[in-house]
C-alpha cells in the first residue's frame, strides 16, 4: 500500500484520482496542521492514524503507512493547495467537512490550539468552502468528542 500512496502523492499512477487520492489529500493536510510548530508529537500522529482509521475504514498498518507516505512528501514544503484541490475535485461540498473535523481533532492533540494551527484552519476552511459556522460547530463536536472544555487552548 505504500508504495501506492506515494505514487499518489508523486501524482505518477496515471489514473483519475479516487478515494486513495482523497485519503492522501486529508492525511496530507492533518501532517500540514501537525507541523504548524516545526514538529509533529506521538499525540498528534496518534489522532492522525485513528482519524484515517475510523473515517476510511483502515487498518493499523494502512494507517501507518497513509501518515508514513504523508509525513514524507509534505516535508520540505507545504503544498496543501494540491491537497485541496484533490478533496474539491473528489468530494461534494456537503461532504467536506469532516476533513476540518479531522483538522481539529490533530490541532487538539496537545489540548492546545495554538495561532499557526487556528490560522491554518480558517485557511483550509476557506479554501474547501467550509463557513466560519460551520468550522466552529465542527470545532465545538470534536473538544466534545475529545474531552475539552469549549474554550481550551483558544488563541489570544
Amino acid at each position: 500500500m505504500l508504495n501506492r500512496i506515494r505514487s499518489l502523492f508523486a501524482g505518477d499512477d496515471g489514473a483519475e484520482p479516487g478515494e486513495d487520492a482523497l485519503q492522501a489529500a486529508a492525511a496530507a493536510l492533518m501532517v500540514e496542521a501537525a507541523r504548524t510548530d516545526d514538529t509533529i508529537t506521538q499525540a498528534e500522529r496518534d489522532r492522525i492514524m485513528a482519524a484515517a482509521r475510523r473515517h476510511f475504514q483502515l487498518s493499523e498498518e494502512e494507517a501507518q503507512d497513509l501518515l508514513s507516505a504523508a509525513v514524507f512528501d509534505t516535508e520540505d514544503v507545504s503544498p496543501y493547495h494540491r491537497y485541496v484541490t484533490v478533496i474539491l475535485e473528489r468530494c461534494p461540498p456537503g461532504r467536506r467537512l469532516w476533513i476540518v473535523e479531522m483538522l481539529w481533532e490533530v490541532a487538539y492533540a496537545d489540548g492546545v490550539l495554538n495561532d499557526l494551527e487556528a490560522s491554518l484552519l480558517r485557511r483550509i476552511g476557506g479554501l474547501l468552502h467550509v463557513s466560519d459556522v460551520e468550522r466552529g460547530e465542527a470545532r465545538k463536536r470534536v473538544l466534545e468528542r475529545l474531552g475539552l472544555p469549549d474554550d481550551a487552548g483558544l488563541p489570544v
